[in-house]
């Protein structure tokens, strides 16, 4: 059995999902950001990943960098509108997610509460009974994200073209190609 197998052994509806949006459920739009729901863009097998984990989790929480409105780039109401679209598609499939968390801070600003500060987290922990750190998980594709699980003390995951070298970092317990990947590998099932 892989290290992996005997986490997913152990994850029960009692454990908490955290996952990072851009770059894990859509796409990345290189030096730009996703401004409104027609420029998002699911990365594949990522809407059907997240019904198979739906039920798996006690809950399952985005955290989100999302600085694009501090920019000006876009308004507080468009992010909440493409938020808004994504768990409306998702519930289309039997995808629930519980909550969105975003900071739209400038990375600038010396009091931002943007990962790989643990604010989005220590947040979601106060809102919802039940989240233990030490039974949940972070999925993400940055090393924030990473250093975010780290400052948890969660479980990190990172999404990454090459697991193999991913795993080489130290804020890194496991890596996947693709959070279908992670679905696949935590329930033993495919996704499709």
């Amino acid at each position: 059995m892989s290290d992996f197998s005997l986490l997913a052994a152990r994850v029960d509806p009692t454990w908490t999902l955290f996952l990072d949006r851009d770059g894990v459920l859509n796409r990345h739009r290189p030096n730009d950001y996703v401004k409104n729901w027609d420029e998002w863009e699911w990365i594949t097998g990522s809407p059907a990943a997240i019904a198979r984990l739906t039920g798996r989790f006690r809950h399952i929480i985005i955290v989100t960098n999302q600085q694009g409105v501090g920019k000006g780039l876009m308004t507080e109401e468009d992010l909440v509108d493409i938020h808004t679209q994504m768990e409306l598609g998702l519930r289309g499939l039997g995808a629930v997610v519980d909550a969105v968390y975003f900071c739209s801070d400038l990375a600038s600003n010396p009091d931002n509460q943007r990962k790989p500060r643990p604010d989005m987290g220590l947040a979601a922990q106060a809102d919802f009974e039940g989240i233990d750190f030490s039974r949940s998980i972070m999925v993400g594709d940055s090393d924030s994200d990473m250093e975010f699980g780290r400052n948890l003390g969660v479980t990190t995951v990172r999404i990454h073209e090459d697991p193999e070298a991913a795993k080489e970092h130290p804020n890194v317990d496991y890596a996947f190609a693709s959070l279908a990947d992670f679905a696949s590998a935590l329930t033993g099932e495919p996704v499709l």
